[in-house]
């Protein structure tokens, strides 16, 4: 008896997204990633967190954390040790890394499609629990906000209702660029405690994917905040701007920071 391939090839996608979401896998794809990672943060580099007294006795789900953009992964996996350190009760530190013989696996972060699709790297990256979506405000070379995509969206709040998940309101490593009204349409329908991050150093360090060196002895900085406070009444354009306020993307911090923005652009 013989199976057609066409009918197979489905059957297999199917079978390894299933895989691709289970705990052990993440797990595996976390250590090796994570071993890889380390020396790049806490070696090579230094980094200082801040804030995460702010993860304590959070809920297992429903958490929404809104960061600023440096790198496309160097900035997830710094989150992923991050995570996993606080799950082993270290605050502010990483230290020796064998908390990725138990890491903290229940999260996903929000990435381009395209991106998650350049190289077999990439590609295995999306096992640490990519949730890809559709660029929707890019057109010929420039950066336009479109509308959302509700199917991205239904992605993302799935996620939330099992996990945490880690977003990036400007979609882009441009500083200071506009934030996505897709994340305060989640944040307003989902409702999720919402932990901003700010983040600083990663684009002296790496360069633009995160996965090469750029400049070594750098200082990496992670900044927990408390969780936002919104009211029901919150409209979605009152909601991005605390939210880009936060994570201090707004015009008001590109003034203040009109030097760092123009030393980023000459790189």
């Amino acid at each position: 008896m013989f199976i057609h391939c066409g009918t197979m090839l489905p059957l297999i996608k199917r079978w390894l997204e299933r895989l691709q979401k289970t705990r052990i896998a993440k797990s595996i794809v976390y250590f090796f990633i994570g071993i890889c990672t380390y020396p790049g943060l806490a070696i090579i580099n230094s980094i200082r967190i801040s804030g995460t007294e702010n993860l304590k006795n959070l809920p297992k789900r429903n958490v929404l954390f809104v960061s600023n953009h440096q790198t496309y992964f160097a900035d997830v996996f710094t989150f992923i040790h991050i995570f996993s350190a606080v799950k082993w009760r270290k605050q502010n530190r990483l230290g020796l890394p064998y908390y990725l013989l138990n890491p903290f696996t229940r999260v996903y972060y929000v990435a381009a499609e395209e991106t998650m699709k350049s190289s077999w790297l990439t590609r295995l990256f999306r096992w640490a629990g990519a949730i890809t979506v559709k660029r929707t405000w890019r057109k010929e070379g420039k950066e336009v906000q479109k509308g959302l995509d509700p199917g991205d969206t239904r992605k993302i709040e799935r996620a939330l209702d099992n996990s945490w998940v880690i977003t990036f309101p400007q979609g882009t490593t441009k500083p200071y660029a506009p934030g996505r009204k897709g994340t305060a349409f989640i944040i307003k329908h989902s409702q999720p405690i919402v932990i901003p991050v700010v983040i600083s150093g990663f684009w002296r360090a790496f360069n633009k994917k995160g996965l090469k060196f750029k400049k070594k002895g750098s200082l990496l900085t992670v900044r927990f905040k408390e969780p936002l406070q919104f009211n029901v009444n919150d409209t979605i354009e009152t909601i991005l701007e605390k939210v880009m306020d936060a994570i201090e993307q707004s015009k008001k911090f590109m003034l203040q920071g009109k030097h760092h923005l123009m030393t980023t652009l000459d790189k």
